[in-house]
């Protein structure tokens, strides 16, 4: 499963709030870890309040001291610096990643005013737009925090069946990590529709509210399907159905079931528009203190691995 850890760091001690739950995967999944460092041209003074890492010298002797204290002796963690200097740190960490062929990336999803749409937006978004790689993204901590223990994934669905993909890895997940799985779909009321959706509501209000209740009433059995399936795989397996906006409702249910990690199946390359335009992710990533794990609709070469 997952492997190969890449870790993208520029420095910053709000960037290390990754590390707790990195050591805590590698620990369980018996995964490698490779720490990366962009050189970035023209680079700020300052990263997130820290001093910004200008040359290679010092990337290396940061990389070799996170190494040291963050992650116990017997875990295989490498790292690498790249030493010329590029102006698009997004897009060499998506170069990276092509390189070195991680099974999960893990980042920070967010720092002080702005910083999480450049990581966000810009890092995770052509990440997943690769089509290829699981990306983990953890939320900013003030400091570093006890190890990621994982004893509950929460696994929001929208009956896309290209959204199952999700399932998949956190059963997956679920079996190496002794975790339980928690099912949850959300069916938008007539008052919390978004997108073209609510333009055609407009138009016709009466059969926009019949279609969602129909939606509900279906959810229910393909809930129930799914929980089924699951349960004859011997892993603690619960279902919800509920009704309102998806991205309070997966935040509320994650905080009442006090999940570790929210696991959600995302489009590739084709659907990368409709995902991230006003889509429900960003919105549970900016209110959700929660890891968010996206896994690409396609990756069953990893999952069956």
């Amino acid at each position: 499963m997952f492997k190969h850890i890449l870790v993208p760091l520029d420095g910053s001690h709000m960037a290390e709030s990754v590390l707790p739950t990195v050591s805590s995967l590698a620990e369980k999944l018996n995964a490698s870890v490779m720490l990366i460092h962009v050189i970035e041209k023209d680079a700020p003074q300052e990263v997130h309040g820290d001093v910004h890492l200008s040359n290679s010298a010092e990337a290396e002797a940061y990389l070799k001291k996170i190494i040291s204290q963050d992650f116990p002796a017997h875990l295989k963690v490498d790292y690498h610096v790249h030493t010329s200097e590029v102006k698009d740190v997004p897009e060499s960490i998506v170069q990276h990643a092509g390189e070195f062929e991680p099974d999960l990336i893990v980042m920070c999803t967010h720092g002080r005013s702005g910083p999480r749409d450049w990581l966000f937006g810009s890092i995770a978004q052509r990440v997943i737009a690769l089509g290829k790689t699981p990306v983990l993204l953890v939320p900013p901590l003030p400091e570093k925090v006890a190890p990621f223990h994982c004893k509950k994934l929460l696994v929001p669905l929208d009956g896309n069946k290209d959204h199952e993909q999700g399932v998949e890895v956190a059963v997956r997940l679920a079996k190496e990590c002794n975790t339980a799985i928690h099912l949850l779909m959300v069916v938008p009321t007539y008052g919390t529709l978004s997108g073209e959706w609510r333009n055609t509501s407009r138009l016709l209000p009466g059969a926009t509210s019949k279609m969602l209740d129909m939606a509900e009433e279906n959810g229910h059995e393909y809930m129930k399907k799914h929980k089924t399936i699951l349960e004859k795989t011997g892993l603690s397996i619960s279902s919800d159905v509920q009704r309102g906006d998806p991205a309070k409702i997966i935040s509320d249910v994650a905080k009442e079931l006090n999940a570790d990690l929210i696991v959600l199946g995302t489009h590739g390359k084709t659907g990368m528009d409709a995902f991230w335009s006003g889509s429900v992710t960003p919105k549970v990533c900016k209110n959700c203190a929660v890891p968010l794990l996206l896994v690409p609709v396609w990756v069953k070469e990893m999952i069956n691995s």
